[in-house]
């Protein structure tokens, strides 16, 4: 990397464009339309919605930076990063400090004291974002496991059906008599018909009888 582009990098902001910031500086220093002497004026309910709006931004960058701050410190000593870096982010902080002011001292001027609680608010509005956005995921994912076990189930009783109805199908079938059944059948039938094999001491009974 050339010299100049490592002090082009040096040089690049932290962030980006702050739009909320620019948003409320416009509202705020319209300028006259054509033909006319004075400026629109803006109704102070807008300006604090834009205010707000800023000071929300604001709240999103203070919990970037002091999440990057250790990481990037610890990194700093290993040397993994340079000190431009490490510039950039000290850069970072004191733009913040000096946004937070400057957000404090435009809330007093719309209402007296709103300063000391509008970054309270705009925290608020954050937290519950973030928690819309759980919310969000959470109903998606929900109907997601709905449809799939909707799917799972009807796939289950589809597969049951096909088995109670094979099982039906076997049940129905008239039983096959093979050779060996018919020759054990007559044999059967025989020893009925003869009564049987006879009794254990019948024929020493009819022996005596004669005597």
């Amino acid at each position: 990397m050339s010299t100049l582009e490592t002090k082009s990098l040096s040089l690049e902001p932290w962030f980006g464009p702050h739009l909320p910031r620019d948003i409320y500086l416009s509202l705020l220093h319209l300028e006259p339309e054509p033909g006319k002497e004075k400026s629109p004026t803006i109704p102070d309910g807008v300006l604090k919605a834009a205010l707000l709006q800023r000071a929300l931004e604001d709240i999103k960058r203070i919990l970037e930076v002091r999440n990057a701050k250790q990481a990037l410190s610890s990194l700093l000593q290993r040397g993994s990063v340079g000190d431009d870096l490490w510039q950039r982010f000290l850069r970072a902080e004191k733009e913040i400090e000096a946004e937070l002011r400057d957000v404090v001292e435009e809330a007093n001027a719309l209402q007296p004291n709103w300063g000391q609680t509008i970054f309270q608010s705009a925290n608020e509005m954050h937290h519950n974002a973030i928690l819309r956005e759980k919310i969000t995921s959470i109903q998606a994912k929900g109907k997601r496991d709905r449809e799939w076990w909707d799917r799972e189930k009807a796939t289950i009783q589809s597969n049951f059906m096909k088995e109670l109805g094979d099982d039906e199908k076997e049940t129905a079938k008239p039983a096959t008599v093979t050779g060996t059944d018919k020759v054990g059948s007559e044999e059967d039938a025989v020893m009925v018909e003869g009564g049987g094999p006879a009794a254990p001491g019948s024929s020493k009974r009819k022996r005596k009888a004669k005597k």
